[in-house]
C-alpha cells in the first residue's frame, strides 16, 4: 500500500494489472524513479494478469484467456523502451505450424509460419486454384496491414479525416479495402473453396465480431498472426507475470486484493481513488485499466461517470464459454492451436446475433503443453474456447452445465476427439462468469462490437475529459487482444509523460491566479 511520503501530486496509480496496466506501469517506471514517483497498481484479483488468468488442475495452472503471442515486435519494443530483452524474461517458442484445422466432413488443413509451405497446403487441400486465391488473399491483407497500421494501430488518436486522406493519396488501398463488403461477402468473392472462406472469416472472432457484420478491412488481422505465433513456456500467464515482475524490480508497487469502488475528481481534475475497505488513496494521475463501460455506467462513481459515455449504450463484442483442465486425449493428432468448425459458419453467427449459444458450434482448443518443444507429459493441460453472447442483461439466462459439457464434448466426439475424463463445472467460465470477473463488461472479452466500418473510431482513447485521468486495455484504441492492449499502454504512457512534463514546466503559485515558469 501507499507510503505516507508519497502526496498525491507524485503519486500514479494504475487500476488494473492487466496486460495493458503492467505495460503502463513498466513504461513509466523509468520516469518515476527520476522524479522520485510512486507507481501503485491496485488489482482486485489474487494475480497480475486480467484475462491472461488461469485455473487449477491436477497438471498445473492452465490458461483460461489468450493463448499465443502475435506481433512479437510490440513486445519487443516495451522491454527495449526500459533497456531490456523480452527473450531474459520469458522464453519463446516460435511455431512452424500456425493452427490445424478440421471440419465436418473430414477434411483437415495445416496453416503455416512459412507462407510457401501454407500456400502448398492449400493447393492440397483445394487444388492450384484456391493456392492462387490465397497468394492473392495473402497480398491484400499484407497490403491493408501496412497501409493501416501506423495511421490507425499506432496513432494516439486516429482521425476519420486524416484516414481519409492518408486512402486518397493512395488509392489502390479503396479495392482492397471493399468498404461496401463485409469481411464474409469479401471472402466469398476471395475463395471458391467456402471452406477458407469459413476459415479466414474466423479471424473477425478474434476482436469479438462476426464475419458477417464486420468490414473487410478486418482480414488485416490474418497479416498478424501471418507473421508468427509463439507459444510462451509456461503458459501464457507467464508472459503477465513475468512483466509484473520486471515491473516490480523496477519500484512499482503492485497491491492485489484491492478493489477499487470510486474514483475522486474535483474541477475536472482526478483526486484519488476508494478502496472497497474504505481506503482512500490521494493521486493526481489514474490509469483504469478496465472495461472503459464501467466509468460510463457510474460503477466506480459519479465523477467519472461521463468518461467513455459512448460504451455505454454501444453494442457489444462476443463473450466466451472457455474450459481450463487437463487430461488424456484421444484421437486426432493436435497441434498448439486447433480449430473444430462448424457445418454451417452462417448459421453458427445468426445465433450468436440473436443473443442464443449455437447448436453446432466451432471450437478452438489450445493443447497448451504441445509445440513446447518437449516431450508431451502423461496428463496435458488443454483450453477449450466456443463463441458465445454477451450477457444481455438480469434477464440473461444462466448457463446450463450438463447442456454444455454435453455439446461441447459430443461436438469434439464426432471428430473423433475425446478426453479420458469430462471435466467438471470449476472448469468452465461462462459469460456471466466473465461479467462477474470484469464488472461491466457484460461478459464481453473483446469491448466494444467491431461492426461496421466507423467502429475503429468509436472506441476511447487515452485520454479522457478529467485531467490526469487515463484509460488502458482491450476497451480502448486501437482495441482487443493483447499486441493492441500492449500498443494502448504505449499510447497512454506517453499522453502521461507529455502531460506531467506540460505541468511542471508552468506550476501553480502560491498567489491565485499566479503562474511561475521554469
Amino acid at each position: 500500500m501507499p507510503k505516507d511520503s508519497h502526496g498525491p501530486a507524485n503519486r500514479i496509480i494504475v487500476i488494473g494489472a492487466g496486460i495493458a496496466g503492467i505495460a503502463t506501469a513498466l513504461r513509466l517506471s523509468g520516469f518515476a524513479r527520476e522524479t522520485s514517483q510512486e507507481i501503485l497498481v491496485l488489482e482486485r484479483h489474487d494475480a497480475p494478469g486480467g484475462k491472461m488468468r488461469t485455473l487449477p488442475s491436477k497438471a498445473g495452472p492452465v490458461d483460461a484467456g489468450p493463448t499465443v503471442l502475435t506481433m512479437r515486435h510490440v513486445f519487443d519494443d516495451l522491454l527495449a523502451a526500459v533497456g531490456e530483452r523480452l527473450e531474459d524474461h520469458v522464453t519463446l517458442i516460435p511455431q512452424d505450424i500456425l493452427a490445424r484445422h478440421w471440419w465436418p466432413d473430414g477434411s483437415s488443413l495445416d496453416l503455416h509460419a512459412n507462407p510457401e509451405a501454407s500456400a502448398a497446403a492449400i493447393r492440397a487441400f483445394s487444388g492450384p486454384k484456391s493456392e492462387r486465391e490465397f497468394h492473392a488473399f495473402n497480398r491484400r491483407a499484407a497490403q491493408l496491414f501496412k497501409a493501416f497500421d501506423a495511421p490507425m494501430m499506432q496513432a494516439a488518436e486516429p482521425s476519420l479525416s486524416s484516414l481519409t486522406s492518408h486512402v486518397m493519396r493512395n488509392p489502390a488501398l479503396i479495392p482492397a479495402m471493399a468498404p461496401q463488403s463485409s469481411l464474409a461477402e469479401m471472402l466469398s468473392r476471395q475463395f471458391s473453396d467456402p471452406r477458407l472462406a469459413q476459415l479466414f472469416g474466423r479471424y473477425a472472432t478474434y476482436v469479438g465480431g462476426s464475419p458477417y457484420r464486420s468490414p473487410a478491412i478486418l482480414a488485416l488481422i490474418w497479416q498478424a498472426e501471418a507473421g508468427g505465433v509463439w507459444c510462451v513456456k509456461g503458459g501464457m500467464h507467464q508472459l503477465a507475470r513475468s512483466l509484473a515482475a520486471l515491473a516490480q524490480a523496477r519500484g512499482v508497487v503492485f497491491s492485489h486484493g484491492a478493489h477499487v469502488t470510486r474514483i475522486d475528481a474535483a474541477g475536472g481534475q482526478v483526486q484519488a481513488v476508494h478502496l472497497a475497505n474504505g481506503q482512500r488513496i490521494a493521486a493526481n494521475t489514474v490509469v483504469f485499466n478496465g472495461d472503459p463501460r464501467a466509468l460510463a455506467t457510474g460503477a466506480l462513481g459519479p465523477d467519472a461517470g461521463d468518461v467513455a459515455a459512448v460504451t455505454r449504450n454501444s453494442a457489444r463484442s462476443l463473450s466466451a464459454r472457455v474450459w481450463s483442465f487437463a487430461a488424456r486425449p484421444s484421437g486426432p493428432d493436435l497441434v498448439h492451436h486447433n480449430v473444430f468448425f462448424s457445418a454451417s459458419s452462417r448459421a453458427e453467427f445468426a445465433a450468436l446475433e440473436q443473443g442464443r449459444h449455437p447448436a453446432d458450434p466451432t471450437l478452438y482448443i489450445c493443447a497448451e503443453d504441445r509445440g513446447q518443444g518437449a516431450p508431451l507429459p502423461d496428463l496435458e493441460r488443454f483450453e477449450i474456447i466456443a463463441n458465445a453472447p454477451p450477457v444481455n442483461g438480469p434477464t440473461s439466462t444462466l448457463e446450463d452445465f450438463p447442456a454444455c459439457q454435453t455439446q461441447t464434448f459430443q461436438t469434439l466426439a464426432r471428430f473423433g476427439l475425446t478426453f479420458d475424463t469430462q471435466p467438471g463445472p470449476e472448469t468452465l467460465t461462462t459469460p456471466q462468469g466473465f461479467d462477474r470477473l470484469f464488472p461491466a463488461s457484460t461478459g464481453s472479452l473483446y469491448g466494444q462490437s467491431p461492426h461496421g466500418m466507423m467502429a475503429a473510431f468509436q472506441r476511447p482513447t487515452a485520454r479522457t475529459q478529467i485531467r490526469g485521468l487515463y484509460l488502458a486495455g482491450g476497451g480502448t484504441h486501437p482495441g482487443a487482444g493483447v499486441p493492441m492492449a500492449t500498443l494502448s499502454a504505449r499510447h497512454a504512457a506517453e499522453a502521461i509523460l507529455k502531460d506531467l512534463s506540460s505541468t511542471s514546466r508552468s506550476r501553480p503559485m502560491a498567489m491565485p491566479g499566479g503562474m511561475s515558469t521554469a
